[in-house]
């Protein structure tokens, strides 16, 4: 049964985010025929438009007022709610990142309804939505349906495939109201400074545990994300390797540090406690390089490797350099 569908989207670099294309391909296939529309706001958003359209939009909700470009959870639930009213949307789809934790339980709130946070699998069954999501750190899955409407679901990046982009395709543009007074004042930036590609968007990451033994370990994991190549791969480490100063907190994968969701994920010298699991376990392919052979990691890998990493490593990166 058909549905309309609502996607949040965001931004990034004055262009349609990637996550944002994974939502709407999600979007096309929960609305199973219904209309699917996508809010842009900011600057640079009637020229996302067209993007927009091409990854799988009918309709586009745009207000190009800058005051928009900084997220405010006051100002974009106010034009979210709008774009919501005008498109009698069944399902609003948020991507899992730092607009959608904030925004998501919001809009459930003013709406009156539920939201599933952090989503690995959207569907429509029988015209009724579906969200699934990790339960108990990763270790089950959990299937939720709705009994209130609009559905708010957020939804983990990587975890949804785009469509092919539609050439040419075009759609409805409406008008959403500039943004109002914010409560919210912005006093400054301090970004975080980084090489190479965030965890979150490469397609493989290699990770370290504190069973690497000292810092200097992580020297062999960034030769082997390198071996992989600085453009497909990034190096992350698990909360006991950054709370022992051996890595930096950015690249905490896990519960409390980032959720990943890549091709591949190589888990070197991690044991696999829940908290780390619950970050990669939307990994496509698991490969685990531990000297323990009864550590929880294996359970959770299609691959492993039961041996000291410092033999083992480079060997591995010697053949991956074999296969150039």
């Amino acid at each position: 049964m058909a549905q309309d569908v609502l996607v949040v989207g965001e931004l990034a670099d004055g262009k349609l985010s990637p996550v944002t294309a994974e939502l709407l391909g999600a979007a096309t296939r929960v609305a199973d025929g219904g209309k699917v529309s996508v809010t842009l706001l900011g600057s640079a958003a009637a020229g996302a438009a067209a993007d927009a359209f091409a990854a799988g939009a009918d309709r586009a909700c745009v207000s190009s007022d800058s005051g928009y470009d900084d997220f405010r959870s006051d100002q974009w639930l106010s034009a979210v709610e709008a774009a919501v009213d005008q498109t009698s949307a069944g399902v609003v789809l948020i991507a899992q990142s730092g607009v959608g934790r904030d925004l998501g339980p919001r809009l459930a709130f003013r709406r009156n309804t539920a939201v599933a946070m952090d989503c690995l699998r959207v569907e429509n069954v029988d015209g009724s939505l579906r969200a699934t999501r990790s339960a108990y750190g990763g270790n089950a899955h959990a299937t939720y349906s709705f009994a209130t409407s609009p559905a708010v679901v957020t939804v983990r990046a990587k975890s949804q495939d785009p469509i092919e982009p539609r050439a040419g395709a075009s759609g409805e543009t409406v008008e959403l109201p500039a943004a109002g007074a914010s409560r919210t004042e912005i006093t400054g930036r301090e970004a975080a400074v980084s090489e190479g590609l965030q965890i979150q968007d490469a397609p493989i990451v290699v990770s370290g545990g504190r069973g690497l033994g000292a810092p200097e370990g992580f020297q062999v994991i960034e030769e082997l994300a390198a071996a992989f190549g600085s453009d497909k791969a990034a190096v992350g480490a698990s909360r006991a390797a950054c709370d022992l100063g051996w890595y930096p907190p950015s690249q905490q994968v896990g519960l409390t540090g980032k959720i990943v969701s890549p091709d591949l994920y190589v888990a070197v010298a991690i044991s696999g406690a829940s908290q780390h699991m619950a970050g990669c376990s939307g990994s496509k392919t698991i490969v685990a390089i531990n000297r323990d052979p009864e550590a929880n990691i294996f359970k959770s890998a299609r691959f492993g490797i039961v041996g000291d990493y410092k033999a083992i490593l480079p060997e591995l990166i010697s053949a991956i350099k074999a296969l150039d």
